[in-house]
């Protein structure tokens, strides 16, 4: 019988050849390997294209209609990838160097993270002589994937971690941020609103629910390219510093503080928070927390309360995670390879109770992944739409791997993986809470 597998000509190849939907051009494989891709793509509830030269076959439960992606497969090795590796880690290194690429519903083909890793190999001796048919040459092994570079958290390990992220190109990330270059998840108050207005929107809430007034002295930790410490000195005549760990958004930050002509109410420093000295009536952190270390999340809170004023509010805007602790899940693992070697996050449960444990009385808390959701998305669509203008500042690779990660980090916000939460807090003084009895001031807009 694996004599007969073996054998173009044998009936059972022809049989074989015949269950592959779609398929089209000259075969890149044995007919058993064409058998055993149908096999093992059967669980796949849609439709998916691959494509190998002139080759192509589609599969999947139904194959019979048009796929909904393909994957172009520019080295015949890519294919050893898909079938043997399943990791989709190893599969995602394929796509960042180019051996993949992907045609069509491109959020649709990440959604083979899910498939890959329940891909079974039965272990009998047909399927066995077909996965050597299918194994590249003797000798032939995957490259390793570069392991996380941050392990204590320390000063210089975060702001290394900063620099490989946010020090990538200003211009890079102006083509698809929007124009006030916020970097963080947006607030559609509405189905049709524009990510600039969304982002605006968000600015505004944050600083309603911050409760600002004017004169006030606010501290926004991890402040980016300085677009909340600006809006809240415009629109609420607060005194704001922001502190950044990246050198690039630093200058870009205080370029932008002087042509608005701000520099009397913002300034902007390259600060650790641990570092950070003085008191402010409220504080802000956002989209900055994830970078600190679950371990450390104790000191940070405790630099927080230290740097506040008495009743002093404090927001912390952040992503959390489904699961408890930081563990080896895919999209860890994925986030910390090739996005941000220093990211960790956790349940907000486990956040809230860090924060209380460091006297803070916890007064308001919102859920808002949808949002980041539609961000994501947004953003995905904008950075593809700049493609050719992206490569005058970043290579091919990280604009496949920026493409990968934001598009991945939707579907997870979609699924309720990944979650978003603004947490709104004050320094326990033992005194009435410093905000107001309801949470309508929260949406009465100035």
């Amino acid at each position: 019988m694996d004599q007969e597998l073996l054998s173009p000509t044998s009936p059972a190849a022809a049989r074989a050849a015949q269950v592959v939907a779609g398929t089209a051009g000259t075969p890149p494989l044995p007919p058993a390997g064409l058998t055993l891709l149908q096999r093992l793509f059967s669980a796949y509830p849609g439709s998916m294209g691959l494509r190998l030269g002139n080759w192509s076959t589609r599969l999947g439960q139904q194959s019979q209609l048009p796929p909904d992606f393909t994957l172009v497969l520019n080295e015949p090795t890519a294919l050893r990838r898909l079938l043997l590796g399943r990791d989709p880690l190893r599969f995602a290194e394929a796509y960042f160097t180019q051996q993949i690429d992907v045609e069509g519903d491109f959020f649709a083909a990440l959604q083979l993270k899910d498939h890959l890793p329940d891909l079974t190999l039965s272990w009998s001796d047909r399927l066995r002589l077909a996965v050597r048919l299918l194994a590249p040459p003797p000798g032939a092994a995957d490259a390793e994937l570069r392991s996380a570079g941050v392990r204590q958290h320390t000063r210089a390990e975060n702001k290394a971690a900063i620099a490989f992220h946010y020090d990538l190109s200003n211009d890079f990330y102006a083509l698809w941020l929007d124009p006030a270059m916020v970097y963080s998840c947006a607030y559609y108050e509405t189905e049709d609103t524009s990510l600039a207005q969304a982002q605006w929107s968000k600015l505004d809430h944050i600083c309603r629910k911050l409760h600002l007034q004017p004169g006030e002295e606010l501290l926004d930790i991890g402040c980016g390219w300085g677009a909340l410490v600006m809006h809240a000195a415009r629109h609420y005549g607060v005194k704001a510093v922001g502190i950044t760990l990246s050198e690039r958004q630093l200058a870009l930050a205080k370029e932008r503080n002087a042509a608005a002509g701000l520099q009397g109410q913002v300034e902007v420093r390259l600060c650790d928070y641990r570092d950070m000295t003085g008191q402010f009536d409220k504080v802000s952190s956002v989209g900055m927390f994830e970078h600190v270390g679950l371990k450390n999340l104790p000191t940070y809170f405790g630099a927080v309360n230290r740097l506040l004023k008495p009743g002093g509010l404090f927001l912390n805007h952040g992503i959390t995670h489904e699961e408890e602790g930081w563990g080896q899940a895919l999209s860890s693992r994925f986030i910390n390879r090739y996005v941000f070697p220093d990211g960790e996050l956790d349940r907000a449960s486990n956040v809230m109770r860090v924060m209380e444990q460091q006297q803070f009385e916890l007064h308001d808390v919102e859920g808002l992944r949808m949002h980041y959701a539609r961000t994501l998305r947004a953003w995905v669509a904008r950075l593809e739409a700049a493609h050719e203008q992206a490569l005058a500042f970043v290579d091919e690779a990280h604009y496949r791997i920026w493409r990968l990660y934001m598009a991945a980090s939707a579907l997870e916000f979609e699924t309720g993986e990944l979650g978003l939460y603004q947490i709104l807090a004050s320094k326990r003084d033992h005194g009435p809470a410093p905000v107001p009895l309801t949470r309508r001031y929260m949406y009465e807009k100035r």
